[in-house]
């Protein structure tokens, strides 16, 4: 039998039951919508997570104090002690090869009053090369001056939200605020950034590290961090850094993280929650399976005269089994195509109504879910399509 006549009759038994048909490509078409819709809002939040990521560069490597491991019970009597992070150790680190960019950070929450007015907010200290290591820009004025750590003036840069709250649509630039217990003098505003991880940027003050160690009473950074040249290996830089302060500390007390290893981690997560939400949605083909399953197997006991007369008249065994297991595929491919579009159009509905929710839906997720369902219509007729090949012909005329 010729191609396009074996496509004729597929397409013929097909339409010939339309409202069995019809439920049974439903089944499948809402099996393949389930995987497109939650598989796209999965890529979605993937790539919106890793963008939030990498807002602030990939190329960059943080040094916290105190070494993360697992030891037992430490010897009685023996104090344990972290060596902190020190402004020579960030000194150091900045003329480091590859390094093009160092912040040497300190952290806490305090008040911050000017203009009349008082907020509560996080405080920064960091290093002049902030802008380059985070991809920060400034709206208006400047940003912290490039001196030495320990004799930084007493500048701020305020978050777009802080200087809003403080100074509403007036001008601080060159205005006196208190952050603290010190006095500092307004020298810049910073871009909106947004929120990262639950915590505003923009509702911050940025002032040098030096005068931040004396704000907290503390004799050490919380972290540094190091931006360093694209194309540069992570683990060459990790080696460097870890040299330098084996030299420096005798011991590693401290913690190095790059940005390109947690990145890592998180994208394979991100994937395994991907395929996760896929194969839940993935059991609706199963459903629609089993429909193609047993509408095959009825219409092969509904046929039973048509194949005996087909066989008695010399069509082959691989003709039939042919026939039916062509019917399946159509059945499945016709599903297949509904349900992308049906996907498609929910995943872009819900992205409509939920703006910030994101939803993407890979070109690789479209023919990989097409192939599903065929390769599920072909598997669910292959039963019933070879009970049809192997009847009998005598059989098949005389039961009809």
């Amino acid at each position: 039998m010729l191609l396009p006549d074996a496509i004729r009759l597929a397409l013929r038994a097909v339409t010939a039951q339309r409202l069995r048909s019809f439920l049974t490509l439903l089944g499948i078409a809402v099996g393949i919508a389930s995987v497109i819709l939650l598989t796209s809002i999965g890529e979605g939040i993937h790539r919106f997570v890793l963008a939030e990521f990498t807002q602030f560069g990939t190329n960059i490597a943080s040094i916290s104090p105190g070494k993360v491991k697992t030891s037992g019970p430490a010897p009685t009597g023996i104090p344990s002690s972290v060596r902190p992070l020190t402004l020579d150790d960030a000194r150091v680190l900045r003329g480091l090869p590859y390094v093009t960019g160092m912040t040497a950070t300190v952290w806490g929450n305090t008040e911050v009053g000017g203009n009349g007015r008082i907020r509560r907010t996080t405080v920064n200290g960091v290093g002049a090369d902030m802008l380059k290591v985070y991809s920060i820009k400034v709206k208006t004025g400047q940003f912290l001056p490039d001196e030495s750590l320990e004799n930084a003036r007493a500048f701020v840069v305020l978050g777009s939200k802080l200087k809003s709250e403080l100074f509403g649509s007036a001008n601080p630039l060159g205005a006196r605020v208190r952050v603290g217990n010190l006095q500092f003098r307004v020298i810049g505003v910073l871009e909106a950034k947004g929120q990262f991880l639950g915590v505003d940027l923009d509702d911050a003050a940025y002032i040098p590290t030096a005068r931040a160690l004396e704000l907290y009473n503390r004799d050490g950074m919380m972290k540094i961090d190091l931006a360093y040249e694209e194309g540069v290996p992570a683990a060459t830089i990790v080696a460097a850094i870890k040299s330098s302060l084996l030299a420096r500390h005798g011991r590693e007390d401290f913690t190095i993280t790059t940005q390109e290893d947690m990145l890592r981690t998180l994208s394979n997560i991100l994937n395994i929650l991907t395929m996760a939400v896929g194969a839940l949605g993935g059991i609706s083909l199963l459903v629609g399976g089993v429909g193609i399953v047993t509408i095959m197997t009825i219409a092969v006991s509904e046929r039973t005269g048509e194949i005996g007369l087909m066989v008695a008249l010399g069509a082959p065994r691989r003709t039939i089994l042919g026939l039916f297991l062509g019917e399946a595929v159509t059945l499945s491919a016709i599903g297949g195509v509904m349900g992308l579009a049906l996907g498609f159009g929910l995943a872009q509905i819900i992205h409509l109504a939920v703006p910030a929710l994101p939803v993407h839906t890979p070109i690789t997720f479209v023919l990989l879910a097409e192939g599903i369902a065929i390769a599920i219509g072909l598997a669910a007729g292959v039963l019933p399509a070879r009970s049809a090949a192997r009847l009998d012909p005598v059989e098949a005329l005389r039961s009809e």
